[in-house]
């Protein structure tokens, strides 16, 4: 059995950085510890926030060495940590009984916050100061953050809190107030380039630079994935980093294929992307990542037309700066906004396809097609330069496609395609008559002219659902009962435009709806019965027939006696029912 001496320990343990004087990136931070420990004004509690890797457990183990740095001039803070002090090595080795370490993620509730509260009574063992780290604080219960408020507001002076977390946003704002908060910003490519270069020279390992470069950007500013992922290439090629070894182990195409398969895409070559397509794919590509990479190549030429000072990034090939550039003169911004658009769509369709390489398959076969056709200020632009009586004909496409705009490579490159204009061998019409405006000065007349138009539907629902509150000239205000359908305005305002041939702003107002003209009849009906119940005559009728009674109220023509009116036995029958 091996030595435990000799098992292998991962880079991203062994390069860790254990002072400040080796940690890299984060100047801002450095430079307000280096001020404060130079004028003694030590916070009693720090907020280490970032992304993962970017160095927060790591700075807090550090801090806490430099809290506690003790030599044989005795205790004294000190950001120079060249030299181990009495408790350094314990606390890089997290075996300090004085600097307590606790993960929230595995002991969130306010029992554990009790614990702390407990021990903070006590002073430290053999360390100048208690120094508690907590980890992914953020994932801590409210009763938790409750529980250490007053400790974290006024702890003992030989108390420090180191607090650290991925989820900034979920720590209660009154923790946050009480701590001095520094933020780990992503490593950037210039800096992780000389850093792992500097540990693959240490370890004695050659490299390609452009597979460097493939580590650093599938690493995303972070250092411990980083040396993970360079770990892991130092397996897969077995000492030599290449280039094309860093591909097939992420999964990643050649970046001159993907410049390729974008200016293919750009000319509306859709064959020529689904050859170039699966030959990444038989080569052992993944489909998502292939499109993944389209929107990066996406981005970058979008990058270098609005910021050409973009192309001095340091993790772009020489194939990328050139080749990019030159497309970004070609494509305008709509095309290429509007490629980013269909290509981020594509991604999250092909992650949810049952079969990856179709959905890649369909997805460039839209963006083919769409990448030819023109902008719509470019299609507005044409049809207006278009002579009056003929057609305009869609500029050349590529064999196997139906003729669409120019809007990608072919017509940004040209100055746009020019239409042709061809005459049209149909027979003169007539231009078209101008119908008359109508004018509707009442919601009566409106009703009315639903009748006459046969939307009786709409006609039934502005009687008995809608209350008028005002008829303007193009205009109409109206309020709903709660039975009312929503959509009745809409449906009011399509067909006043389409019967009056002018637009008609129809909006519904939040007051309380009055008598709708149904209920209005109703009223008006009720009050005539109630009129004729007073007739002598009908008080006559209906006691000569017992349990009959008034249903209906017909108004006496002029010059018609009475007499003959209420004999007619038609009427009778009409107005009374048994």
């Amino acid at each position: 059995m091996a030595d435990k001496q000799d098992a292998y320990l991962v880079l991203a343990r062994k390069y860790r950085p254990e002072n400040f004087s080796t940690f890299i990136g984060q100047d801002a931070m450095l430079q307000t510890l280096k001020n404060a420990f130079s004028s003694n004004r030590i916070a009693h509690a720090f907020m280490l926030t970032g992304v993962r890797g970017v160095g927060k457990t790591t700075t807090a183990r550090i801090l806490a060495r430099a809290l506690n740095f003790e030599d044989d001039s005795g205790p004294h803070p000190s950001l120079d940590l060249e030299v181990d002090g009495k408790h350094c090595r314990a606390i890089i080795e997290s075996r300090h009984v004085d600097v307590i370490e606790m993960d929230a993620a595995s002991h969130t509730g306010i029992d554990d916050i009790r614990e702390i509260i407990d021990s903070v009574r006590y002073g430290p063992v053999s360390a100048p100061y208690k120094v508690f780290i907590i980890d992914e604080v953020h994932m801590l219960s409210k009763a938790a953050f409750n529980g250490l408020l007053k400790t974290l507001e006024e702890p003992p002076p030989y108390v420090k809190f180191i607090f650290a977390t991925t989820e900034i946003r979920k720590v209660p704002i009154t923790i946050l107030s009480r701590c001095q908060r520094f933020d780990l910003r992503r490593y950037d490519p210039e800096t992780l380039q000389t850093y792992l270069g500097s540990i693959l020279e240490k370890e004695g390992i050659t490299f390609e630079p452009e597979a460097l470069q493939l580590v650093i950007r599938a690493g995303e500013g972070s250092a411990r994935d980083n040396l993970s992922l360079l770990d892991q290439a130092i397996a897969h090629s077995g000492g030599d980093i290449k280039a094309d070894t860093v591909r097939q182990m992420l999964g990643l195409a050649d970046r001159s294929l993907t410049l390729d398969l974008f200016e293919t895409l750009m000319k509306g070559d859709a064959a020529g992307a689904l050859e170039q397509l699966r030959h990444q794919y038989d080569a052992g590509a993944d489909a998502a990542t292939v499109v993944t990479d389209l929107a990066a190549t996406t981005h970058l030429v979008t990058r270098l037309k609005v910021v050409p000072a973009a192309e001095k990034d340091p993790v772009l090939t020489p194939d990328e700066k050139s080749r990019g550039k030159e497309m970004a003169q070609k494509l305008n911004i709509r095309v290429l906004s509007r490629t980013w658009q269909i290509l981020n769509k594509g991604i999250a369709e092909i992650n949810n396809a049952h079969d990856a390489i179709q959905a890649a398959e369909m997805v460039l076969i839209r963006l083919a097609y769409a990448a030819d056709l023109p902008t719509p200020d470019e299609l507005i632009k044409k049809l207006g330069d278009a002579p009056q009586g003929a057609g305009a004909s869609a500029p050349n496409a590529p064999a196997g496609r139906p003729t669409g705009g120019g809007g990608g490579m072919q017509q940004a490159a040209g100055g746009g395609a020019r239409m042709q204009a061809v005459s049209i061998n149909h027979a003169p019409q007539a231009s078209p008559v101008q119908k008359p405006t109508m004018s509707l000065n009442s919601f009566a007349e409106i009703v009315a002219l639903c009748g006459e138009k046969r939307e009786l539907v709409l006609k039934h629902a502005l009687e008995a659902n809608v209350s008028p509150i005002s008829v303007a000239d193009g205009r109409i205000e109206i309020a709903l009962t709660p039975e009312a359908d929503q959509s009745v305005a809409s449906q009011l305002s399509q067909k006043l435009k389409e019967w009056t041939n002018r637009p008609w702003l129809v909006t519904v107002s939040k007051q309380k709806a009055n008598d709708t003209i149904r209920q209005q009849r109703d009223r008006e009906a009720q009050e005539k019965l109630d009129k004729a119940m007073q007739d002598p005559s009908v008080k006559a009728i209906l006691a000569a027939f017992p349990g009959a009674r008034l249903v209906n109220e017909k108004s006496l023509i002029d010059d018609e006696p009475v007499a003959e009116e209420w004999l007619d036995d038609g009427d009778v029958d009409e107005g009374l029912e048994e």
